[in-house]
């Protein structure tokens, strides 16, 4: 009869004692904070990723009317009228437009210039401004997640030294709720940090595309400007229209 019963406890199955949320629940209070503040700083990583994305594929979207449309127009008012909305290159070509009704009240030719060029310099620095916001915020994922991961890990490490000291042994059982809780939060301290710092300097080299793109609209209309419109970039042509397919011919 012992040997049946021996037999049966020998076929079930171990219970598996490791792993991710028995190593948050030997973390205690401690661990789940760190691992919410983790949480909250990817879901915002991506957030923002995908937020500034959106805007910067709008603004070279918008580019087109400005390389296909804009410099047909007879007169910089005209022109602008044929710019999106509330974009960003109608901004600079409205306070260019400003800053040219305002151009002849400046009775020296210099003050002018650098007034007119003050106008613009700003529109281009308010738009840099606004396509900036929520890299500092990447930045600083990138930089603090994984320290945060550090300190989940230093608690860890401390929690299994502790439990070393009073059962006196480093028995395998008694140590690894803490060190595969201190590794989790290693992990996951990269794989927060990492995500940010990629996305933070990919969305960076964008904008500062988008910010050359813009000084040169403004260098352009400048020069418009100053020339009466004798100045101007080449006009590109539009995409050509798809022709329309013929239909299919209906069956008798």
């Amino acid at each position: 009869m012992n040997l049946y019963y021996l037999a049966a406890a020998a076929g079930e199955a171990p219970v598996n004692e490791f792993g991710f949320m028995k190593a948050m629940e030997e973390g205690g209070p401690v661990a789940w904070s760190i691992l919410t503040v983790m949480i909250i700083m990817s879901v915002g990583s991506f957030y923002i990723l995908f937020t500034k994305l959106f805007e910067q594929n709008k603004v070279f979207k918008q580019y087109e009317a400005v390389r296909t449309q804009f410099w047909r127009a007879a007169s910089l008012k005209e022109a602008a009228t044929k710019l999106e909305k509330d974009s960003a290159w109608r901004q600079i070509a409205d306070d260019a437009v400003k800053a040219q009704e305002e151009h002849g009240k400046m009775t020296d030719a210099l003050e002018s210039h650098d007034y007119m060029h003050g106008s613009l310099q700003r529109s281009e620095d308010s738009i840099n401004y606004v396509l900036s916001g929520g890299l500092p915020f990447l930045a600083s994922v990138g930089a603090t997640a994984p320290f945060i991961g550090l300190l989940g890990t230093v608690i860890g490490i401390y929690r299994a030294l502790i439990n070393i000291g009073i059962e006196g042994s480093a028995s395998i059982d008694k140590v690894a709720g803490p060190v595969g809780e201190a590794l989790i939060m290693t992990a996951i301290g990269l794989l927060v940090a990492v995500p940010a710092v990629l996305a933070f300097n990919w969305l960076q080299s964008r904008n500062r595309r988008i910010a050359e793109m813009l000084s040169g609209f403004s260098t352009d209309i400048l020069a418009y400007i100053n020339s009466n419109g004798a100045v101007k970039p080449a006009v590109t042509a539009a995409p050509a229209a798809k022709p329309a397919q013929p239909a299919a011919p209906k069956k008798a």
